[in-house]
C-alpha cells in the first residue's frame, strides 16, 4: 500500500507499513532482533578506537545522532523524515554481527564486504514479523544504492556526525591529530556541507 503524502512542492507517494497487529507474529524473532541491535551500544566505533580515543562512542551513539540529523534535515528540505529516520537507524545494524569495520578494512574487498554486510542484514531482518520485513529491506537497498534524495540525505548526515563527533574529541582533547583524517569525509549535499563548513570554522576559533 502507498499513503499520498501533501508538500509545498506537490504530492508523493511513500510506502506504507501493512497494519495489524504485529505482535501476534513471532514475538521470540522481534525480540531476538532488538536483542541483536542491542549489541551495537557495546560495540565501539573502530576508527575511534584506532585513533587512540579513550572510552570512544558505540555505533549505537553514533547511529542516534545520524537519525536525529537526517530528521532535521529532511523536514527542512520537505523530504520524507519517516523514511529518512528509518534508513538512518539501520545503516550500520549489519554492524552487530560483522563488527564496525572501517573503510581501509572494507576497501581491501569491496564486493566481499558489501555481500557479508547484506547477508547479515538479510539475517537480521528476517527475525522482524513478515508484516514489516519488505519495507525495512526496501530501505536498506535504498540506502546501499543511494537511489533517492533520502538515502543521499543520510548518507551526508552519517559522514556529518562523525565530523561532529571528531570535532568534540578534538575539543576535549582527545585524539589530536589523529583526527584530522575524519574531517575529509565526502559530503555531497549543500546544507550538510554547510553544517560541516560551520564546524570547522568553530573548530578554527578554539585553536
Amino acid at each position: 500500500m502507498h499513503l499520498l503524502v501533501e508538500e509545498a512542492h506537490g504530492l508523493r507517494e511513500t510506502p506504507q507499513i501493512a497494519s495489524g497487529n504485529i505482535l501476534t507474529v513471532d514475538t521470540d524473532g522481534l525480540i531476538d532482533f532488538i536483542a541483536e541491535a542491542g549489541r551495537l551500544k557495546r560495540l565501539p566505533r573502530t576508527g575511534w578506537v584506532e585513533s587512540g580515543v579513550p572510552d570512544p562512542e558505540s555505533v549505537a551513539d553514533h547511529s542516534f545522532r545520524v537519525a536525529l540529523i537526517a530528521l532535521v534535515l529532511a523536514d527542512a528540505k520537505g523530504l520524507d523524515s519517516l523514511k529518512a529516520v528509518r534508513m538512518a537507524l539501520l545503516h550500520d545494524l549489519a554492524e552487530a554481527e560483522t563488527g564496525d569495520l572501517t573503510p581501509v578494512q572494507k576497501g581491501a574487498d569491496p564486493e566481499a564486504s558489501k555481500r557479508v554486510e547484506d547477508e547479515a542484514m538479510g539475517r537480521l531482518l528476517d527475525k522482524l514479523p513478515e508484516a514489516i520485513r519488505g519495507a525495512y529491506r526496501d530501505a536498506w537497498r535504498e540506502f546501499s544504492e543511494a537511489s533517492t534524495e533520502e538515502a543521499r540525505l543520510v548518507r551526508d548526515a552519517d559522514k556529518l556526525e562523525m565530523v561532529i563527533q571528531a570535532s568534540e574529541y578534538q575539543k576535549g582533547a582527545m585524539g589530536g591529530e589523529k583526527l584530522m583524517r575524519f574531517w575529509h569525509a565526502k559530503i555531497n549535499g549543500e546544507e550538510a556541507k554547510a553544517i560541516r563548513d560551520a564546524v570547522k570554522n568553530r573548530a578554527r576559533k578554539r585553536v
